[in-house]
């Protein structure tokens, strides 16, 4: 598998060989959508809760008389049928949303999310990327000069200029290739990856 080679300044150069296992494999929808349910599901944090009838603030006086009314009988204004009542079945804080997901899986899910980037001319390699100072400035410049607006930078190590110059920019995403999510090789419109940062992805996904 051959993949786009780009310079710092936007020009097209020889392309970069890289191993089928990782960037020529075939799209398999179903299991990148495993991978990426799996992946928001267990980033999720059990926070949600609600009250069952014995929880909720209410009054324990009996809201009208038992008979006499038409209206069928009430004894408390807890009861789930009533508006401000408790839950039947409450969601608790304990809930566990994770899913379980084999590492064999997530790696296979990953491959074929960058495989079909390729395809699709979305992923492209630059030989190094760096900028002389952490000024957003000085980033945004060199991703227009690129050509991209919308894109996420995938390195080997961290670059804390590069870091820190992408903050406040709102489409633009710095990450190692280590920490490269499946949310996040799909969300943006161009991957950019280092020459460094293939050969680690060779190396963490084989």
């Amino acid at each position: 598998m051959e993949l786009k080679l780009i310079d710092q300044a936007g020009q097209s150069g020889a392309n970069v060989a890289a191993t089928d296992e990782v960037f020529g494999r075939e799209y398999n929808e179903a299991l990148i959508h495993q991978v990426v349910t799996a992946y928001m599901a267990n980033g999720r944090r059990g926070t949600r809760a609600q009250k069952d009838r014995g929880e909720v603030k209410h009054s324990t006086k009996k809201p009208f008389k038992q008979k006499g009314t038409g209206r069928a009988r009430a004894g408390m204004t807890s009861s789930p049928l009533w508006r401000g009542g408790g839950k039947i079945f409450p969601n608790r804080p304990d809930e566990n949303f994770s899913h379980k997901l084999n590492k064999k899986m997530y790696r296979a899910g990953v491959c074929s999310i960058l495989s079909q980037l390729a395809r699709e001319g979305r992923l492209t390699v630059v030989d190094q990327l760096s900028i002389d100072a952490p000024k957003t400035k000085l980033l945004a410049q060199k991703i227009k000069s690129m050509g991209f607006e919308q894109v996420l930078i995938v390195t080997d190590a961290v670059d804390e200029n590069l870091e820190l110059s992408s903050r406040n920019l709102p489409n633009v995403n710095v990450v190692t290739a280590s920490h490269a999510d499946p949310i996040s090789l799909i969300r943006h419109a161009n991957v950019l990856l280092t020459k460094k940062a293939v050969a680690k992805f060779e190396e963490l996904l084989k």
